[in-house]
Parts: structure tokens; C-alpha cells; sequence
């Protein structure tokens, strides 16, 4: 039998915010992956496939060959078109619509029968931003993560993914204070107020450039469990005049 190969995506890209030497971005997939993860050899049973489902909690596993490379996915969604299409036990007739089963689902004895192919896969190092993206625009749950020789190293799910949103809003305003408007843009502390609540950001205050209020929103979106920014920051100098006047818009008298 000839084996499907693993078909490697190239990583999204990351579009980090920076400020000087210094840059903000997500987290990465390496950061809330699942590293211990169950898998099924290409010759296990449908039997052995449908135990290990139910013994590790999971709706999918990683098919994988000797090398550990992932070179397939078989899921409960699999088992259960497989288990339509067979005959009922009082032998009434099957359902309609079952006659129309993949007679290759009704045939598969094996992970590697039944197993989904070609494999998107994800790499440690992508955001999960971006990971978010490339899940919801391919229409899978989970995403196999390989190294750079292929092996398997880990699953990211969706709710993985989601995991940043459940940081507590103190936390978001923390890192927002000490890393965004501190280490990274060194402003003068006590300038720009910031409150959290729900994951909403709000910003207030007064800001010597003009030019430095769209960056600082950018860096605090670019904060895990952000959901959005609203500013009503003042500034000293529009230095996006060319002759940088002092005064600025009318709603910031």
C-alpha cells in the first residue's frame, strides 16, 4: 500500500509590531500546543483507533509512520460515516442517503484506510494569531506540529488557540503598562492610563507626539487576550505637520 505523504504548508506570516530594538507579537503555537500527544500507527485496528479515542479523551488522532512523521488524521467523524453505512441489526434497511457511502469508508479495516490525507501541519514557531487564521480558513479543528525534519511534536487545537482570550484583565493591563508603554516605548510613567475590563483596553491621557498614538494601539492589541482598544489620548506635538505645531484636534483641548 502506498502511503500518502505529508503535505508541509509554509508558516503564515507574522506581522509583529515594532518599536525601536524592541518587538511585540503573540504568542506562539509552541507555547499552547498539547506536547503529549496520542497517535495511531497506519496498521492499528479501527477497534484499536476507536479505544484510544475514548481512552485519551480526544476526537482525533495523528496517523503516524516509523519515523513519526504524521501522515494522516482518523477522527471520530471518520468512525461514525464508517459506522452509518453499516446494515442495521434487526436488518431493516439502512437509513436513506447510506447507500451513498465511500464504499472506501465501508471497506477500511485499518487507521491507514480510513485515516484523512494530504496532512496540514503547523511548525512550533508560528503565532497563534495566524494559526487562528489558517485553521478557520482551511475548515479543520486541529492542526498536527512538525519540526523542521518532520517529525511529530505536538497538536494545536482551536480551543488551544483560544486559550490567551481566558488571561485576566489585570494581567493584559500589567503587561500593557511595564512592557508596551515602559520597556518598550519608554514613556513617562503615569502619562497614559490604562484600564482593563473584559479584555477591552482603555486608554487615556496625554502623549508628547501625535505619531505615537497609532503605535501604541498597535502594541496593545498585539497583547495576548486584548480583544479591542479605545483610545481618547491628547497629544503636545502633531509631529505629522510638517512644521510639528504644538496644538492639537479640537477634541483634545
Amino acid at each position: 500500500m502506498v502511503r500518502p505523504r505529508c503535505c508541509h504548508r509554509r508558516p503564515p506570516r507574522q506581522t509583529p509590531a515594532r518599536k525601536g530594538n524592541r518587538t511585540m507579537m503573540h504568542r506562539t503555537v509552541a507555547e499552547v500546543m498539547t506536547r503529549d500527544v496520542a497517535t495511531a500507527s497506519p496498521e492499528a485496528s479501527l477497534k484499536t483507533v476507536a479505544w484510544s479515542l475514548a481512552y485519551n479523551d480526544v476526537s482525533a488522532l495523528p496517523v503516524v509512520d516509523a519515523h513519526h512523521h504524521p501522515i494522516g488524521i482518523v477522527s471520530e467523524a471518520d468512525l461514525l460515516r464508517r459506522q452509518a453505512g453499516l446494515p442495521e441489526a434487526e436488518g431493516r434497511d439502512q437509513l436513506r442517503g447510506t447507500a451513498a457511502v465511500d464504499h472506501r469508508t465501508m471497506d477500511a479495516r485499518t487507521a491507514a484506510d480510513l485515516m484523512s490525507t494530504p496532512v496540514l501541519t503547523a511548525r512550533p514557531s508560528w503565532g497563534i494569531v495566524e494559526t487562528a487564521r489558517f485553521l478557520n480558513e482551511r475548515g479543520v479543528k486541529r492542526l498536527p506540529v512538525i519540526d523542521d525534519t518532520g517529525t511529530l511534536v505536538g497538536i494545536v487545537s482551536r480551543s488551544d488557540l483560544l486559550r490567551p482570550m481566558l488571561r485576566r484583565d489585570d494581567a493584559i493591563r500589567e503587561e500593557i503598562v511595564d512592557e508596551v508603554l515602559g520597556r518598550t516605548l519608554r514613556l513617562t510613567p503615569g502619562g497614559v492610563t490604562v484600564t482593563v475590563q473584559e479584555g477591552v483596553v482603555t486608554l487615556s491621557g496625554v502623549v508628547e507626539e501625535r505619531s505615537t498614538i497609532p503605535i501604541i494601539e498597535l502594541l496593545c492589541l498585539s497583547v495576548d487576550g486584548v480583544v479591542s482598544v479605545d483610545q481618547s489620548l491628547a497629544y503636545a506635538v502633531d509631529d505629522l505637520q510638517p512644521d510639528h505645531e504644538s496644538a492639537h484636534d479640537a477634541d483634545h483641548p
